[in-house]
């Protein structure tokens, strides 16, 4: 194979030579249809050698090359005699000699002022010619004093300028200005290195400071290829180096570093290639839709453990790390070559204890056979630096040791106590815990510690549900977890701040979040193995068995909490109780509480909102009040009822409303509405129905009353179809759908509440947003004639790429007297309007639904009777409703 790709390289080489090219373009003429022949040409071959297996550097050098080419005789057939005073320069990527198939093409034309007068209608026909032929360029005509002044007011432009190649015209006018940009007179080198540094981290900043998200920017997100440029950029600015290959010469780089350096390019290259090759057109963002045909070109296969876009995704992110660690070596190697470089012995090391010193502001190994001797100090640098934040960082050099000596972490070490007590140090600190944890995965010494994390390093889950890989994720849950503990972040969420200080051992907390999800990709009940692995853990830690019990607990039960106040009813005081008694007293509730808050938060940021945050808190509370014995289950329900009714009546003394005239509305209602309404819902109701003549009905009203979304509240008669109308008219308005309680009176009328959020996850705002809601439903659900909505919204791109098969659960609430219906289906436009126009056509009645959203799942809870309010039991009822939602809903058929 090895020989067959050099062989396809040589024919690159080939393929593309200037004379092959200039021939193809002479035997067309020059003419338009020439050019455009000869670079359709090109792009195919270049696609027939990527599936050769010709590595990527050979591609994009070749379309650079081709382009190179074609420029040159556009040159000439409109500027054949032009010598002087005018040239064209190749800048930014194309500068570089680096061009995907649909990169765009970025020239200067440099001129000396007088000669783009004289030749300005031969240069606007180069330029529309360029278009004409199919080629994307970027353009910008400057003097040599153009590009001094703009290069010194904006860093982007001397970077482009940097990488300025000549591509024909005036040879000296292009060494001018070479010559005008040098570091002596514009952007020294440390102003410049600041300045790439500075815009690094504003792009880290906009990828939130992680490449691991589930669509990842290939050029952009953190250790993509921009990581590389920038690397690039300042060895060209400081050393004047060609190529990156310069950077082992001058003793920067291993040689085994500047492999890695150079496999990690030509695969960010080989997988951005192929996005423009898929798409046809310039893309740098891995899609749903794009991982899957990589994968596919890339000659992945699906195995019973992973999926084909999974392996391919987790060698991506693994490659991305790879390059992260040697952006930040080679920065710190950098910094400390052009911002140090003349403190040489000037500033004496620091000594900490008798292994490392601080240099600089920075954690340095005092000989080059720290970890050697002692491979425990591999946990060691991250403790120090976590009880030492004013240490910046790991100087370059100590970086270099770690990377070359992790693999000392054997078995032994990791068994021994002086390691064990080193890393739960790091625990009990708290301090810096999630920044140097994540320094650990960064640079491998995390997974060579604790095995089975190094098994989910650059794990992805392909859904839309968990938008990081597994390890990210699992970081990201414990930051969470730290900020309920950090008082700069109190006002994110209070009530979790104010849980947390009551904990005695944070650290129980912290190693919960650290293991909940390490068991993931393994195949069996990652809850269950990851609780058994976590017990061993803490035991051989040092923990006492109390305390392993307790994260045991957690992580065998991380999703016990969010399942139940997201999937269950809590007006219900049975499922609070079976909640309390699973979780059996205060201490469990308060840790779960917050790791469940933190868990969400850190699965997909789009997920929390307002309204998981009250039903989460709604049920901690109900919970408590189990758990401490202060009420019993037979007597939760009739008091929170109650307790809503007087606080409700409390809230009306300063309004017109008597309390006999409420009681006289509220005695049409059983407990259930006042169990599932709260007493501010009860006081904004009841003016509006008290008030209301039969003939205004139907009553709609939307307000925001607190803050976990807006309520949108239809009082009117009962009538056919008006779950399905009522939910179809707010998903056209585009609207998610939170909560559905729906209460129908002995006398024929119904009370339905919605809780919507707007697309981005925020309440309605504003009044006219509202009188839309408002006037929309009356005016479907006035209209006897109407029965069902076209919601007539294209089902987002992104929901296109995966498959859910619809799958439908029974179980029987024999208390309530219903029939629990759970379903899980693919995600798409008017969802919940189309199974209601299911339940209406199969005399269902609906008592209430949770609704529940994940990725690109809905998985809803459904809780139904028959038209005479009984539960069905019929099995052979249901499995005819079972079959018709399934046909229904992944056929999108009509019902």
């Amino acid at each position: 194979m090895g020989a067959e790709i050099d062989l396809a390289e040589e024919e690159a080489a080939t393929i593309f030579s200037a004379p092959r090219i200039r021939s193809r373009l002479a035997k067309g003429g020059y003419s338009i249809a020439a050019f455009r022949e000869t670079l359709t040409w090109g792009r195919d071959r270049l696609y027939a050698l990527f599936h050769d297996g010709v590595p990527a550097d050979s591609l994009v050098h070749a379309r650079a090359h081709l382009v190179d080419e074609v420029l040159r005789a556009a040159w000439q057939k409109f500027l054949p005699e032009v010598t002087q005073g005018l040239t064209l320069v190749a800048v930014g990527g194309y500068g570089r000699g680096e061009l995907l198939p649909h990169s765009d093409i970025d020239i200067l034309l440099l001129h000396s002022g007088d000669a783009l007068e004289l030749h300005r209608k031969a240069l606007e026909h180069l330029t529309a010619f360029g278009w004409d032929i199919g080629l994307e360029i970027g353009q910008s005509a400057r003097t040599v004093d153009d590009c001094v002044a703009e290069a010194a007011k904006d860093i982007t432009v001397i970077t482009n300028l940097l990488e300025a190649r000549l591509l024909t015209g005036d040879g000296d006018l292009y060494r001018q200005m070479q010559q005008a940009l040098t570091p002596d007179r514009v952007w020294p080198v440390p102003a410049f290195f600041e300045a790439k540094k500075a815009e690094q981290a504003a792009r880290y900043r906009k990828y939130d400071d992680t490449g691991y998200k589930l669509e990842p920017n290939v050029k952009e997100s953190p250790g993509g290829l921009r990581d590389i440029h920038t690397i690039g950029w300042v060895t060209k600015r400081h050393f004047n180096a060609q190529t990156l290959a310069e950077l082992r010469e001058r003793g920067f780089l291993t040689k085994q570093e500047c492999d890695e350096l150079f496999a990690g390019q030509d695969f960010l290259w080989r997988v951005r290639f192929a996005l423009h090759m898929i798409s046809g057109r310039r893309e740098d963002r891995l899609l749903f839709d794009s991982q899957v045909k990589i994968a596919q070109l890339f000659g992945y296969v699906d195995t019973d453990a992973n999926k084909a876009v999974e392996q391919f995704m987790q060698l991506y992110y693994r490659t991305i790390k790879t390059l992260s660690c040697l952006n930040d070596m080679l920065l710190q190697l950098f910094e400390e070559a052009i911002l140090h470089a003349d403190e040489a012995g000037a500033d004496e090391p620091e000594p900490l204890n008798a292994r490392f010193q601080i240099r600089h502001g920075y954690l340095e190994a005092r000989d080059d056979e720290v970890f050697r001797r002692a491979p425990w100090a591999l946990l060691e640098v991250f403790l120090l630096l976590q009880q030492n934040p004013r240490i910046e960082g790991i100087r370059a050099q100590t970086l270099r040791m770690i990377l070359r000596d992790g693999r000392f972490l054997t078995d032994e070490v990791r068994t021994s106590v002086k390691a064990r007590a080193l890393f739960m140090e790091m625990f009990r600190e708290g301090r810096g815990l999630t920044r140097n944890l994540r320094r650990m995965n960064r640079y491998g010494v995390l997974g060579r510690y604790v095995p089975e994390f190094g098994r989910i390093v650059g794990l992805m889950q392909y859904d839309l549900f968990h938008t990081l890989t597994v390890d990210e994720h699992i970081l990201y849950v414990l930051r969470n977890a730290r900020r309920f503990a950090m008082q700069r972040f109190r006002h994110e969420l209070p009530h979790c701040s104010e849980v947390m200080e009551r904990l005695a051992k944070p650290e129980l907390l912290y190693l919960a979040a650290f293991w909940h999800d390490m068991a993931k990709g393994r195949g069996g009940d990652h809850s269950q193995i990851g609780a058994d692995e976590a017990r061993a853990f803490c035991l051989s830690h040092g923990l006492s068995h109390a305390d392993a019990s307790i994260v045991a607990w957690l992580v065998e039960h991380h999703l016990l909490m969010s399942l139940t106040a997201q999937k269950q009813d809590l007006s219900d005081a049975r499922v609070v109780a079976d909640f309390a008694q699973k979780v059996g007293d205060r201490t469990r509730l308060d840790y779960l509480f917050l790791l469940t808050c933190a868990d969400i938060r850190g699965t997909n940021p789009a997920l929390w909102n307002s309204w998981r945050e009250s039903l989460l808190k709604d049920l901690y509370r109900q919970s408590i009040r189990l758990l401490e014995g202060s009420i019993d289950q037979s007597t939760l329900e009739r008091e929170r009822a109650d307790q809503a009714r007087a606080q409700a009546l409390s809230l009306l003394a300063d309004r017109t409303i008597s309390a006999e005239t409420a009681e006289a509305v509220w005695k049409r209602f059983d407990g259930d509405y006042f169990l599932r309404h709260t007493p501010a819902e009860l006081v904004w109701q009841l003016p509006a129905i008290a008030g209301v003549q039969e003939a205004a009905l139907p009553l709609v009203m939307v307000e925001t009353i607190d803050e976990r979304g807006t309520t949108v509240f239809v009082y009117t008669r009962d009538r056919d179809h008006l779950f399905g109308l009522t939910t179809g008219v707010l998903a056209r308005l585009g609207l998610n759908i939170l909560d559905a309680r729906l209460h129908t009176t002995d006398d024929g009328f119904v009370l339905d509440s919605y809780v919507v959020i707007e697309s981005d996850n925020t309440p309605i705002a504003s009044a006219m947003r509202k009188d839309e809601i408002r006037d929309a439903l009356r005016k479907v659900l006035s209209d006897p004639e109407v029965s069902t909505i076209d919601v007539n919204r294209r089902t987002p791109q992104r929901l296109k790429h995966f498959d859910t098969p619809t799958q439908v659960y029974f179980s029987q609430d024999q208390a309530r007297a219903r029939t629990l219906l759970e379903l899980v289906t693919a995600d798409q436009p008017g969802l919940l309007s189309l199974i209601g126009r299911v339940f209406q056509k199969r005399g269902i009645l609906l008592n209430a639904a949770k609704i529940a959203t994940i990725g690109e799942r809905a998985e809803d809870v459904f809780y139904v009777t028959d038209r005479m309010h009984r539960p069905i039991a019929d099995d052979k009822v249901l499995d005819e409703l079972r079959e018709v939602l399934v046909r229904t809903l992944d056929r999108r058929e009509a019902a």
